[in-house]
């Protein structure tokens, strides 16, 4: 049988939640928005929403900054693996 992962995009998670579960501040959260390496949906009031996968990438960039990893060296690494995934999938 085969597992559905779809969850893992939906964007239910509110702010709150998402500092909670990584430990990051709102600021911190905004930045990375801001900086084209995170991208919450919004509601029609404009308050942002994240996904489990929002979670994974937000924990590995806090991980890569901890490492001395520039926002634009990440945000490039996350460019090329996006346009591999895109590209791969167009195969397929």
């Amino acid at each position: 049988m085969k597992k559905d992962y779809s969850y893992r995009e939906k964007k239910v998670m509110t702010m709150k939640t998402v500092t909670e579960m990584t430990g990051l501040s709102e600021r911190q959260i905004r930045y990375y928005e801001t900086q084209k390496l995170i991208f919450p949906a919004r509601t029609s009031s404009r308050t942002r929403r994240y996904s489990f996968s929002d979670i994974e990438i937000l924990m590995d960039i806090a991980e890569k900054i901890e490492e001395g990893v520039l926002t634009r060296e990440i945000r490039d690494d996350f460019d090329k693996k996006r346009k591999k995934d895109t590209h791969k999938t167009n195969i397929s």
